[in-house]
């Protein structure tokens, strides 16, 4: 693609982490001149979400060493790391062998995990427990994926094929997921669309996805570790270039000088001197992914630096915190009350300020703690953390321990 169309020039500096969180910084700045519509912002009780995070870190982490926020996270229940267990009891050609399928494992989970629902449950065959939400979807994935629901070769089940993806059928995936009239999952059939169009994709790209194997999701890892120099691999790396090699497979959204711009939105207030004007990018679920690609390209032997080049996630229970603890106050009260599109300028605005106020609120636990940056990045401090704050404080305050926005999701975005 010609890059001499300033659309298109515009458009790719969209598809990084630097742009995501220069222009939730605009956001915040905006509306702490108080010239955003749907927000107030009271940042005098910051400190308090600080002591919350701080507490909350404490509780799961006495020693504070906390591991990446990761999907890796989400496959352990009760202590038991049921993929750990699973990959060392495999046969492994190579490290990058293992690193394939653990990209498999991510990128396919993660695609599966835009928010459940409040009223869906995973009953885990293991030990009879009915989870819901992120882990639920975590373990449910992975059961699926260690069964082989995504492979295209009956004697090796680790792994995820472009073409079995591409003719996903949704019954297999509403099977594995346990989904009922009586256990519904919000946006099954967009989970579905969505792997569908990842196997396309990746079939359309065997040099990226395909170099030393049949096309697979995890064809990505080599890709990347090929671009790492000297060993060595920036964690914003891997996000541009899931955003440039998978922004296509995102359902409906805005595109410029022919690129898919992906989690990206509209907001009025957002405005510059390009073709830019006026939008926001969060690249949630691409940077959820990315984070939790760092482990498995870790052990595989490349050393992923940079790791707080990455932004925190725009999502419900990171933005809940906010809400919640008052940082951030509804102009319209009655908006608490009333569903909201994912693109509306109230979501959007949510969100991109939730991406701010996390770099505020890891400034202040460095600054508790005496650490920095490298030795408290931010991926610690989400894990630790705020998302699970957020969650602790919407469980107060609300009986289904729904988040304080009401959000009409269709299972790409939440």
């Amino acid at each position: 693609m010609a890059l001499a169309n300033p659309e298109t020039r515009a458009a790719l500096t969209l598809l990084s982490a630097k742009a995501v969180r220069e222009r939730a910084h605009r956001m915040l700045a905006i509306g702490l001149d108080g010239k955003l519509p749907n927000f107030r912002i009271e940042l005098d009780r910051m400190d308090t979400v600080v002591d919350l995070v701080l507490d909350t870190t404490r509780n799961a982490y006495p020693s504070f060493d906390v591991p990446f926020h990761s999907r890796w996270r989400h496959f352990v229940s009760n202590g038991d790391d049921r993929w750990a267990a699973v990959a060392s009891h495999a046969s492994w050609p190579d490290r990058a062998a293992r690193a394939r399928a653990e990209f498999d494992l991510a990128i396919v989970s993660v695609f599966l995990d835009a928010g459940a629902g409040p009223s869906w449950r995973y009953r885990d065959p293991g030990t009879g427990l009915a989870i819901g939400r992120s882990e639920g979807l975590g373990l449910a994935s992975l059961a699926m994926f260690t069964d082989g629901v995504f492979s295209a070769a009956p004697s090796e089940t680790l792994r995820a094929d472009a073409d079995k993806l591409a003719n996903l059928d949704v019954a297999v995936l509403a099977r594995g997921m346990q989904v009922s009239e009586l256990n519904p999952l919000v946006g099954l059939d967009g989970r579905t669309d969505l792997l569908r169009r990842l196997g396309r994709l990746v079939t359309s790209k065997p040099d990226i996805f395909g170099s030393h194997d049949t096309p697979r999701p995890g064809g990505l890892y080599d890709r990347l570790a090929m671009l790492a120099e000297g060993g060595k691999l920036p964690a914003p790396t891997i996000l541009a270039e899931l955003l440039q090699q998978l922004g296509p497979i995102w359902p409906s959204r805005l595109t410029l000088g022919g690129i898919a711009l992906g989690d990206c939105w509209r907001h009025p207030a957002l405005t510059t001197a390009d073709a830019t004007s006026g939008l926001m990018p969060l690249h949630k679920l691409s940077q959820w992914l990315a984070y939790s690609l760092i482990e498995p390209l870790q052990k595989s032997g490349i050393d992923v630096t940079d790791i707080d080049g990455l932004t925190g996630l725009a999502e419900y229970r990171n933005g809940g915190l906010f809400i919640d603890s008052g940082v951030l106050a509804f102009r319209d009260a009655d908006a608490a009350q009333r569903e909201h599109e994912v693109g509306s300028p109230l979501v959007v605005e949510w969100r991109a300020l939730t991406v701010a106020l996390l770099d505020r609120v890891a400034d202040g636990m460095r600054q508790r703690l005496g650490r920095d940056a490298t030795t408290m990045p931010l991926a610690k401090i989400l894990e630790g953390g705020t998302w699970a704050a957020g969650r602790r404080l919407a469980r107060e305050r609300r009986a289904d321990a729904s988040p304080p926005v009401k959000v009409i999701s269709d299972g790409t975005v939440f």
